[in-house]
């Protein structure tokens, strides 16, 4: 529940995800932030609505680390959260992105069948494993810093990775054609491992594989639907996965919706219009710089 009090010494306590109390000084890997007003997490959702349904990019890597610094969950907690917050989030965009046709239903199809077994895995570790919560905390932390970084620097390349994958496939494309579905549901249980334990990588990573991996078959509004709608069932098993493991804060995630399915509606109405590679670049800086904060730290 984030900071929930403070030590004789002047300390912040901060709830870990078993329910349990540790202290947050300074020597904290995360800033702590106390309750805010739903009207706040209402206006995070909205923001992050609009950025999901503009560019498919926003839901774990955005919403993750502002739930952390911001609102001080523990990051088992932000996972957990973010991820059924995202789920309900992209059920909007699906429904508007299905209806005009623009889902590539059998790429999903494919990405699905390497994420989902993935990430049941994932969330079997956390059921059966008996490390203290402490230590379960610690490393989802030091996950979603590697994962920020590297979604980070991935979307930096976002041109370059187009015009290598657009290269490659003019140049080999009878061979690509045969090795694109196995690759394809590869690249879907590198995102179910990370989305499972992260809760990042569905958005950002997921658009630049199918990027890569069909750079003449998806056009730039088609690659965004396609990516969304993949995420959806991902991040809702493994949502419900961790809300099983108590690893989710229900007062945040209904304040976080209220702002976020109109926000994603708004989104996807400008997917096309919208000057998407300055956006790119802005989340990119961001992620960079919480996943260097969280390493650091």
């Amino acid at each position: 529940m984030g900071q929930v009090g403070l030590r004789q010494d002047g300390d912040p306590l901060f709830r870990l995800s078993d329910g349990s109390l540790e202290p947050g000084g300074r020597q904290s890997t995360y800033t702590l932030g106390a309750m805010m007003s739903p009207e706040v997490y209402a206006a995070a959702g909205l923001t992050v609505g609009v950025l999901i349904g503009v560019t498919g990019i926003g839901g774990g890597s955005i919403m993750t680390p502002i739930l952390v610094f911001v609102f001080g969950q523990s990051p088992t907690v932000a996972v957990g959260t973010d991820l059924l917050f995202a789920s309900a989030t992209k059920v909007a965009a699906t429904i508007s992105l299905g209806l005009s046709r623009r889902v590539d239903w059998k790429i999903m199809a494919r990405l699905a069948a390497g994420s989902l077994p993935a990430a049941f895995l994932v969330v079997g570790w956390m059921w059966s494993t008996h490390r203290p919560a402490v230590e379960v905390d610690r490393l989802t932390l030091h996950a979603l810093a590697v994962m920020l970084v590297c979604t980070g620097a991935v979307l930096l390349a976002y041109s370059r990775i187009q015009r290598l994958g657009l290269r490659v496939t003019t140049a080999t494309r009878a061979r690509i054609e045969r090795w694109q579905p196995a690759a394809t549901v590869v690249c879907g249980v590198l995102l179910g491992l990370a989305v499972a334990l992260t809760s990042v990588g569905a958005g950002a990573l997921g658009t630049v594989a199918l990027l890569f991996l069909y750079p003449l078959r998806l056009t730039a509004d088609r690659l965004v639907a396609t990516d969304i709608a993949h995420a959806l069932p991902l991040t809702l098993v493994a949502g419900l996965g961790h809300a099983a493991l108590g690893h989710v804060d229900w007062i945040i995630l209904g304040s976080l919706l209220l702002g976020s399915i109109p926000g994603v509606l708004i989104g996807t109405r400008f997917a096309i219009r919208f000057p998407e590679a300055v956006v790119r670049s802005l989340i990119a800086v961001m992620l960079l710089a919480s996943g260097m904060r969280m390493l650091i730290g």
